[in-house]
């Protein structure tokens, strides 16, 4: 990852989103047919930029987007328990399993944007030495509180950061000051005073008012999770899932998707 120096919050991305007119003339439309309501279930990393872009589609199309979050195990879980949604945004492992059980049209996965694990600190508080994995580890066992997203839930960098602390031999130092959170902002839990340092996708660290992002983890110790979009097999809102996957994923997303901490799957 190497946008982080320009990033911004979401209040930002919103305004950025002025490029989607020329999306909409790539798809040759700008006005549905007749208005429908459109279920988006996403991933929390892929959260803000999936809605900064739906928000310009409502605007442009006349649809309605009511989006869901979860962790990546969590929206697997939902779309098999039966959960009704029209899109789907989650890591290629989850679509293609449920692409397995035939809950995904066959064919219509399509890579969205990478993201990385970043560390983030409460706004104002002094900056930690993240530049290496000796420097991490240093900040792991001097931190009086870490927070991450709870392996249990699902969360795709929780799983990754637990094995990581394991891997450093930490396990059992971190566990009597390391708070979990089952999904969404971890972040918050930083903003709030119950965590000094935050763990998680840079996604996912940005949009958190009070929150100052340190950066991307070393190389070294980095995990890059790809976020794809998929229709479900039998989307309630046929033709107007398919246009929201085609504006989702059209080039004119780059500057948003930047803007969020993701890079784009593809450069136009």
């Amino acid at each position: 990852m190497q946008h982080v120096s320009i990033l911004g919050r979401e209040g930002r991305m919103a305004r950025r989103v002025a490029v989607w007119g020329i999306a909409a003339l790539l798809l040759g439309s700008t006005a549905a047919a007749g208005a429908a309501e459109l279920r988006v279930l996403t991933t929390g990393a892929s959260k803000a930029v999936v809605q900064a872009i739906a928000t310009q589609f409502e605007v442009m199309s006349g649809h309605h987007i009511v989006l869901t979050s979860d962790t990546a195990g969590g929206v697997q879980r939902r779309v098999e328990a039966g959960e009704t949604a029209d899109v789907i945004v989650a890591t290629p492992a989850v679509l293609n399993a449920l692409a397995a059980k035939s809950l995904i049209r066959a064919g219509s996965r399509t890579d969205l944007a990478r993201t990385g694990i970043g560390v983030g600190v409460r706004e104002g508080a002094p900056i930690p030495d993240i530049s290496s994995v000796e420097a991490i580890e240093r900040l792991l066992r001097s931190a009086a509180t870490i927070a991450y997203v709870d392996p249990a839930s699902g969360g795709t960098s929780g799983i990754y950061f637990a094995g990581l602390i394991e891997r450093l031999g930490l396990t059992e130092a971190m566990r009597p000051k390391t708070r979990l959170k089952a999904g969404g902002y971890v972040a918050e839990l930083v903003a709030s005073g119950e965590a000094e340092v935050v763990f998680h996708q840079i996604s996912e660290i940005l949009p958190v008012r009070g929150v100052t992002l340190v950066g991307p983890l070393p190389p070294e110790i980095q995990s890059i999770t790809t976020y794809s979009v998929g229709l479900a097999a039998v989307p309630a809102e046929d033709e107007a899932a398919r246009t929201f996957l085609i504006f989702l994923t059209s080039p004119a997303s780059v500057p948003v998707l930047m803007e969020a901490g993701m890079e784009p799957a593809r450069l136009p």
